[in-house]
């Protein structure tokens, strides 16, 4: 019966080849269909913007022994004196609801909180599996390692392995891929998508599934949509997500949908290669992030602090300092450390080929600051000090209000004097990973059009749905989100 389903089934035609096409590509052939993914990179750079990932995908969960069929280790010796904690539904609403500028939660954000943990589980049926983010959500308190900010687990190898472990489970339901296979525009018939065209070829299918990623890599478009400063913004990921399914859908009179001036954005190191970096290896690659900004001050080219850097764990903050930084004048800024946090830095801040400067005092340090005021820059951080609370106690591993006080701009948590050398200043810029804005898709993952009715033949997925973040983003939703509405616009267009 099963192989009669397979004969039978719809074909489907998926765009894209990241977590997003896999997770609906595998989910289209779990339901009998035959699908053909065309990729528009080659093999090397497929992968839309999942390679570039550390992997990490938050979820819903109730206790530590929902996270254990997930593990590809579960008798590690450390999950023994480890403390997940737990992350409800409810709490990653509320987390999603923090960042909607007042807005409640959309349809598509708690879709993602349902399906979350369900999603997840399902992908590790299918041969995904994932460690704890031992390096960077967890300290050690009292003999036990505590995780924080409800983010526990990544791809194993991050996400060069995720794609490899999707991939593999794609190609063994009998999936089939073609690189160098860039969708150039859509065929319909009585209003209906039927198939796509490659230049001057045309291949014809049952249904059409978008997942070829958003905007960010086309400077135009992050220009007009999200602001003049982006075309200085560094992009993270592939340089080929330059909008195309969104432009082809568009043409076909589809919703536009979300928040369009909107994107995901980290601070990165100032001399990063654009586009990312997939000639080193994954664990490497996260080198160009710098996001323990928490554990000191951020200065802009006017000597000023301009985020409290202590405003809630960094999971919660990097995707907007990141936007931040980027819109400060000249587009940079410098995260300026002392020797006491050293040790907390993430490995990104101690590699070889790490960009920064160094000296046994701040007015040294801040001599050697490119590009900023210095006396402003040190009169900044003379009053910071100044204005430490010394009485709270620096725990890392909450938020332990030890704060500033007096000063225009505080720093709620982790606010520690920076006076013990030596001193290190590392210079950053925005950089963009995916945007927000994108085509509105219904219950069955069906693009809408204008006038919310679903364009036949016609799905998305991934970073191409709009709705589902908007002021910004807790880290490792948005692989997460990928793999949900993959999955459901997988089943509702190989649906019979």
């Amino acid at each position: 019966m099963l192989l009669k389903r397979i004969v039978m089934g719809k074909n489907v035609i998926i765009i894209g080849s990241g977590n997003a096409a896999m997770s609906a590509g595998i989910a289209s052939l779990e339901t009998g269909a035959n699908v053909l993914m065309l990729e528009k990179a080659d093999e090397k750079l497929a992968g839309g913007n999942t390679k570039y990932t550390a992997g990490a995908m938050r979820f819903s969960y109730n206790s530590s022994e929902e996270l254990l069929p997930l593990l590809s280790n579960p008798n590690d010796e450390r999950i023994g004196r480890t403390d997940f904690g737990s992350y409800t539904e409810q709490k990653f609403k509320n987390d999603l609801l923090s960042f909607n500028e007042g807005q409640s939660l959309s349809p598509e954000q708690e879709y993602l909180v349902k399906q979350s943990y369900e999603t997840v589980k399902w992908l590790a049926d299918h041969g995904v599996t994932y460690e704890p983010i031992y390096s960077r959500q967890s300290y050690e308190k009292d003999n036990k390692i505590i995780f924080w900010g409800g983010l526990t687990l990544a791809a194993d190898n991050e996400g060069v392995g995720l794609h490899d472990m999707e991939l593999k489970a794609f190609k063994r339901l009998g999936g089939k891929i073609r690189y160098n296979a860039g969708v150039t525009d859509l065929i319909t018939s009585n209003s209906t998508v039927t198939g796509v065209r490659i230049g001057n070829e045309e291949i014809f299918g049952d249904s059409i599934i978008l997942a070829c990623g958003g905007f960010e890599a086309d400077d135009q478009l992050r220009k007009s949509e999200i602001g003049l400063d982006w075309s200085q913004a560094k992009v993270r990921g592939t340089p080929h997500n330059t909008g195309d399914g969104l432009k082809m859908a568009l043409k076909l009179g589809a919703k536009r949908y979300g928040k369009y001036d909107g994107c995901h954005a980290t601070p990165m190191d100032l001399h990063m290669k654009n586009f990312g970096n997939l000639e080193v290896p994954p664990k490497s690659r996260k080198n160009y992030r710098k996001i323990c900004y928490f554990l000191g001050v951020m200065l802009n080219a006017d000597g000023n602090r301009f985020v409290d850097e202590g405003k809630n764990f960094r999971n919660y903050t990097y995707a907007q300092f990141g936007r931040a930084v980027l819109e400060q004048p000249k587009h940079f800024a410098w995260q300026i450390f002392d020797s006491k946090v050293f040790e907390l830095l993430y490995e990104e801040y101690r590699t070889s080929d790490v960009s920064y400067v160094e000296a046994n005092n701040l007015e040294d340090l801040v001599k050697k600051l490119d590009g900023v005021d210095q006396s402003k820059a040190l009169k900044t951080l003379n009053e910071y000090n100044h204005a430490v609370d010394m009485q709270s106690i620096f725990d890392p591993t909450e938020l332990d209000g030890k704060c500033t006080n007096g000063l225009t701009l505080n720093k709620s948590n982790w606010a520690q004097t920076i006076d013990t050398p030596p001193f290190r200043a590392f210079p950053v810029t925005g950089g963009i990973t995916f945007t927000y804005g994108g085509l509105k898709v219904n219950e069955n993952g069906c693009v809408m059009s204008e006038e919310d009715v679903p364009i036949s033949g016609l799905y998305a997925c991934g970073e191409i749905v709009g709705g589902v973040f908007h002021g910004g983003y807790p880290g490792g939703s948005g692989l997460t989100s990928g793999a949900v509405f993959g999955r459901l616009a997988g089943f509702g267009a190989a649906s019979i």
